[in-house]
């Protein structure tokens, strides 16, 4: 009697599961009603199967739980079953801080997949690489791990360690990479002027403050002590991505207002979103080089394709990461969550930006820069500019000087960007480019034609 109570609440709740999709989706053809029910019919059995001859008891609530989870699992990577206890803590992490490693994950190809190492956290200073494919964490398979089981178990306490173990294509064998956690604090946003009145922007991620922070930036090479700016380099290599009005606001500033910057596509009507510029600022014919390498994801990808197909840059590097999907986070009655796909970005021109990414128009081979192998180089390497050897060294004669060894003072960062900056191909390239003006004219009206 108790076993048959049992498959009455199985039914009742597969019921009830079959009318609220039949009230989201509206009316359906008799035919398809009729399947879905013998099919949730299936389910309810297969329900009390498990219960009642499973070698080990479960509970019902257990099944219906991880058949959830599966069910979601197998939509797409970035879908997924947020139980209570996971859906609180989601909605309580403290932004921009967190205990953990500096590297933005996601499954690719059933694979769990290194997206990008963020810059001067633990995990890009230990030599982690986009695409680099996490096999084992602490020694425990990733395979058929969740996207959000595989990130509780690499963040923690911070000065603990954890054990990644990587496997890599130009790797001959699985390798281990012991990490020790940290805070990490991302700012989003670096600049420089370089030679020839060439400005710098790095973005390291979009965050809420990241498209002021690049106006500050700009005013600040543009300032009336200073020539006019001859041209832009926007570095987007290595951003995972991040707030995606962020995106859309830093591509506005360099397009004239009313042009169409990034849609999204899905099923449903308030899924169909169009984000265009809303002003006209003074930079909309700085010329301007985006970079961009496969760490670039996300509202990189926006920024790099918005650009790229309205004909307002020229973007080099190699090809893009392909994250361009949307979650919706949509809470159920009781206290879990659903992060459902709801829609997929599109450029401009219509080109999908998800698992197929943005190809440069200038495709162009980095090699792998640490500062080790930089400060490896002699100084007098002729690759460095006469400007770089003589700041170098002063920067050099500063550091030495001090007393302590702050990392992240701003003497000390220049020095790092001016040894690495010797060994980046792409930047040299980039500004070389902005440096002939009529080179950089010439390509674009090639691209417009």
């Amino acid at each position: 009697m108790f076993r048959i109570f049992k498959i009455k609440q199985i039914f009742l709740f597969a019921a009830l599961l079959l009318a609220t999709f039949l009230f989201t989706s509206g009316m359906r053809k008799a035919q398809s009603i009729e399947k879905a029910y013998k099919n949730l019919k299936i389910f309810s059995e297969v329900v009390s199967l498990i219960e009642s001859s499973y070698v080990k008891e479960v509970k019902p609530n257990d099944i219906i739980e991880k058949a959830l989870q599966g069910m979601l699992k197998n939509l797409d990577a970035h879908s997924s079953y947020l139980p209570p206890d996971s859906y609180k803590e989601m909605k309580v992490e403290t932004e921009g801080e967190f205990g953990g490693l500096g590297i933005e994950i996601t499954i690719k190809n059933n694979i769990l997949t290194v997206v990008s190492p963020i810059e001067d956290t633990p995990a890009d200073r230990i030599g982690i690489q986009p695409g680099d494919m996490i096999i084992k964490i602490n020694n425990k398979s990733t395979r058929d791990m969740s996207l959000i089981d595989a990130v509780k178990k690499l963040r923690g306490p911070v000065n603990t360690d954890v054990t990644i173990t990587i496997l890599r294509k130009d790797l001959k064998a699985p390798k281990d990479f012991t990490i020790t956690r940290a805070i990490i604090m991302i700012k989003s946003v670096w600049s420089r002027l370089m030679e020839d009145n060439i400005g710098y922007i790095r973005l390291r991620n979009f965050s809420k403050t990241t498209s002021n922070e690049v106006r500050s930036a700009l005013d600040k090479f543009s300032s009336p002590k200073k020539n006019k700016l001859k041209g832009l380099v926007l570095d987007l290599r290595n951003n995972p991505g991040g707030l995606l009005n962020q995106a859309v606001e830093v591509a506005d500033i360099f397009i004239k207002k009313g042009q169409l910057i990034v849609y999204t596509d899905g099923r449903t009507p308030d899924q169909n979103m169009r984000f265009k510029s809303r002003e006209n600022g003074k930079n909309v014919n700085l010329p301007l080089v985006i970079l961009v390498n496969g760490g670039s994801a996300s509202a990189s990808e926006i920024v790099a394709g918005a650009l790229k197909d309205l004909k307002r840059c020229i973007v080099m590097g190699t090809k893009t990461f392909g994250k361009g999907s949307v979650q919706t986070i949509i809470p159920l009655s009781n206290g879990s969550a659903l992060r459902l796909t709801t829609a997929h970005y599109f450029t401009p021109s219509g080109e999908v930006i998800h698992e197929k990414g943005i190809m440069p128009d200038i495709v162009l081979e980095n090699p792998r820069i640490t500062l080790a192998e930089a400060e490896e180089k002699d100084e007098k390497d002729p690759s460095i500019h006469k400007f770089d050897k003589k700041e170098v060294a002063g920067q050099d004669q500063k550091t030495k000087q001090k007393k302590s060894d702050n990392i992240n003072s701003k003497d000390d960062k220049e020095a790092r960007f001016l040894k690495v900056y010797k060994k980046d191909i792409q930047l040299q390239r980039a500004i070389e480019l902005l440096r002939g003006v009529d080179l950089f004219q010439g390509i674009l009206q090639k691209k417009a034609s």
